[in-house]
């Protein structure tokens, strides 16, 4: 009989869930992350079901993780994102040795050897090192976020962005736009400016290849490239580079489920039913 794990992670800006089975993953779907977190993960849990054709209870073992991996009623564990990501990335390149995870309001660095945790650093105070920085300056610009990157790369030559306030730094860079700078030219800029503030936070725990990227800002061919500018060599990008918490919170899920049994004991609860799980906060 083929056994199924999940895990879920409700990031800041989204939430993210994978359904695997032991050998391969059968099910993955990414929305936004609203005020409501435990409605959000059961119709995001409902959706990836359908798309596995299982039931909750088809489900043998649920890890919850990121900052609202508390509101997840269904989980049968909650564990921290730092770990989630380390496995997941782990899974995809056995050999890293710094992970750079930018998401839409914070930034971590997280330091592995030989798979395992040995360091990490996190900004999440301040979205000047993050995604929401970019967001809040292609909505200044009027250019689509998904274009950014590509803009930038047609630079010709960058500008320096100084403020490190992300309200200064829009300030900025409308200064620029009305100074008739390119706009390839401010968004490059940009780039390198986020770039400089990752580096300089994650550099804490001493940045050492192989450097995976993950993060829905890892998208942004601009802002890869202006990493790997940085960095001196190219860094490493998960096939979707969202979901790492969350594959690693489904194989946490089966490694724990697996672990159970060989113990004798039993891995999953009763859970509630997706309908009774949902409500308001």
């Amino acid at each position: 009989m083929t056994e199924y794990f999940a895990g879920i992670d409700i990031g800041s800006t989204m939430t993210k869930v994978i359904i695997i089975n032991k050998t391969q993953i059968i099910a993955s779907v990414i929305g936004n992350t609203g005020p409501e977190h435990r409605k959000l993960a059961n119709r995001i849990m409902e959706e990836a079901l359908a798309q596995a054709g299982l039931r909750l209870e088809g489900i043998k073992y649920i890890v919850a993780t990121g900052y609202g991996r508390i509101n997840v009623p269904f989980a049968d564990r909650q564990v921290t994102e730092i770990s989630c990501h380390a496995k997941g990335v782990q899974s995809y390149f056995p050999t890293a040795k710094t992970i750079i995870d930018v998401g839409g309001q914070d930034c971590k660095g997280i330091k592995l050897n030989n798979g395992r945790i040995i360091d990490f650093v996190m900004n999440d105070k301040c979205a000047a090192g993050a995604g929401r920085f970019i967001e809040m300056i292609a909505e200044s610009l009027g250019i689509k976020l998904e274009d950014m990157g590509k803009l930038s790369l047609t630079a010709k030559n960058e500008i320096s962005i100084a403020s490190t306030c992300t309200v200064f730094a829009e300030q900025e860079v409308i200064t620029k736009l009305g100074e008739g700078t390119p706009l390839a030219d401010i968004v490059a800029g940009i780039h390198k400016s986020i770039t400089t503030r990752i580096v300089g936070l994650v550099n804490r725990i001493k940045i050492e290849p192989d450097v995976v990227l993950t993060g829905g800002m890892a998208r942004n061919i601009g802002l890869v490239s202006a990493l790997e500018t940085k960095l001196g060599y190219s860094v490493k990008i998960p096939p979707e580079p969202m979901l790492t918490g969350a594959i690693g919170a489904a194989i946490l899920a089966k490694e724990t489920s697996q672990d159970a049994i060989t113990k004798g004991l039993t891995a999953s609860r009763k859970r509630p039913p997706l309908q009774e799980a949902t409500f308001f906060m």
